[in-house]
């Protein structure tokens, strides 16, 4: 029996072609997986099931859902399948809910607007789906809202809205993209036991292939609009038929060629660094709360140093950076760069020495600012700006791969892996000794993530630049760095070399990380060298 007939689906927006003849059945309590890079078109083929592709768009084909057509729906007749026999999860929980309503609101929203229960009986409802999905009452009463939660949290609350209706099938587009391996873990198991227990299929979409050959039954990868390559997920991944699914399965394991290095001399130094800022009051006129993000930390970088700062969300690796930064007060401790103090009044020459490139480089930049002027801003530091300050800016972005006549293009015109390549240039303008990457490749995918990789291990070597990598992402980290940090509540749990930390962890979390994060399987060597 099949849940999902999709047949020769098409789509395009204007001259240009989107999805091009996709075929493909998903059958009741299945996971299947959708699997391709940023621009392959899967998002395009949820939106297209769900009638909320872009106005402009041309649908041709045939999609039936328990034998009835989806395509060509009116608004009326799409919406009574919309959360009722279909439901959704979106990448991005903090833009798919509602900031100014509760989440039992939101939940409940659902249910009313369904017809299925008046507002009291649907509060209640939302009740039991937020505890099914793991946040119980005694914690998480209905009238909070969704800033108050954490990013896991939220994604918890946008499944629960998912599955008010029980639905059949189930969507999640890149439900674990943002979130730490242990967060992510908890995710995909909820996943997985309400495809169990609710009897729903999931289709489950992301460009992480070890995620998908933990949990999908079938799998379909996706390359510029087209399937290429589908089937029983053991044995799409043990055969690999596609050229392009090998490059995945490479990129997805990709290790950058360094040079080892010895460790020159000390560049920062974090000493017993206390940090702590206001919480919530409990009553209007009563006290706040303090919320200690940093407890004691204390670590020595050294010039040309990779180190590697890991952890969940919420265990203060973002408040340290932003102390590093000078960005944050310091409530105990202190923190030296180049032997000089950090803090709001640091030295002109240390915070050109001292650059950032943060996740999500699109909310780094002015929009309005073409990329010459993006990459010129760090001259502001300096007491006047060079004549020659475009020469600099194109040898910059030359320098990450770039051309130097796209500094007159805005930064709107660029990929993803594009506009982090133009985040580390303007990083790099300043010849900087040391660069805070926080999460700088936790949301591209895995070839572009591992083109990013093999920059910043090149221009690491060229440069001798000393990172401070922050990032979730475990396997990333053991790429990359030389050494690792381990937090959890604010304190440094375990260090130590990076691969000795990973072969031999020695806390019990460091242990509970590695353990959490979603594995590849085994190939054999012929299938993982270049295609010719």
């Amino acid at each position: 029996m099949t849940l999902l007939s999709v047949r020769d689906l098409s789509l395009s927006i204007g001259a240009l072609p989107v999805l091009d003849r996709l075929s493909f059945d998903i059958r009741p309590g299945e996971v299947f997986g959708v699997v391709g890079e940023s621009g392959s078109g899967k998002s395009m083929t949820a939106l297209a099931l769900m009638g909320l592709a872009p106005e402009s768009a041309r649908v041709s084909g045939e999609a039936r859902f328990e034998g009835r057509p989806l395509i060509g729906l009116a608004e009326r007749d799409i919406c009574a399948i919309r959360g009722a026999g279909i439901g959704m999860i979106f990448q991005e929980p903090m833009s798919a809910l509602d900031p100014v309503q509760t989440i039992g609101a939101q939940v409940a929203e659902t249910l009313v607007i369904h017809g299925r229960m008046n507002r009291r009986e649907a509060l209640q409802a939302a009740r039991a789906r937020l505890d099914r999905v793991g946040l119980p009452a005694a914690r998480f009463p209905l009238d909070l809202y969704p800033h108050e939660l954490s990013g896991g949290q939220r994604q918890r609350v946008c499944i629960a809205m998912a599955i008010a209706l029980r639905p059949r099938l189930l969507i999640a587009d890149e439900p674990t993209t943002a979130l730490d391996v242990t967060t992510q873990a908890q995710i995909l198991d909820l996943l997985k036991s309400l495809v169990e227990d609710e009897g729903m299929a999931l289709m489950l979409i992301t460009h992480d292939l070890a995620v998908v050959s933990g949990i999908a039954d079938r799998v379909a990868v996706m390359q510029r609009g087209r399937i290429i390559e589908a089937g029983p997920t053991g044995d799409v991944f043990r055969n690999m038929r596609h050229p392009y699914t090998r490059a995945l399965f490479r990129a997805s394991g990709h290790v950058p060629a360094r040079s080892r290095r010895s460790a020159g001399q000390p560049i920062l130094e974090v000493r017993d660094v206390h940090c702590s800022y206001g919480g919530g009051r409990r009553r209007l006129f009563g006290k706040a709360t303090r919320i200690r993000a940093v407890r004691g930390v204390s670590f020595t970088l050294h010039k040309g140093e990779n180190l590697g700062l890991v952890g969940e969300s919420g265990c203060g690796k973002s408040t340290l950076s932003r102390a590093i930064l000078g960005l944050e007060p310091l409530q105990g401790g202190e923190i030296r760069l180049f032997g000089r103090p950090v803090g709001p009044r640091m030295d002109a020459r240390d915070r050109a020495a001292l650059q950032v490139v943060f996740q999500d480089p699109y909310g780094s930049f002015n929009p309005r600012w073409k990329v010459a002027r993006l990459v010129a801003e760090p001259f502001n530091l300096l007491p006047t700006r060079p004549r020659d300050w475009r020469t600099h800016v194109a040898e910059a972005l030359e320098s990450v791969g770039l051309k130097a006549t796209d500094m007159d293009r805005y930064i709107h015109e660029f990929s993803g892996g594009q506009r982090q390549r133009i985040a580390i240039a303007r990083a790099l303008i300043l010849r900087p000794e040391l660069i805070v990457l926080d999460e700088a490749v936790s949301a591209l995918d895995v070839s572009i993530r591992a083109q990013i990789l093999d920059l910043l291990a090149d221009l690491s070597d060229r440069l001798d630049l000393g990172y401070l990598f922050i990032s979730h992402d475990l396997g990333v980290v053991r790429a990359i760095t030389d050494r690792v940090l381990v937090m959890k509540d604010g304190e440094i749990v375990e260090q130590g070399p990076t691969e000795q930390l990973f072969t031999a962890p020695r806390h019990a979390y460091t242990r509970k990380l590695i353990a959490a994060t979603p594995r590849l399987p085994e190939i054999p060597t012929r299938m993982m060298q270049d295609d010719n």
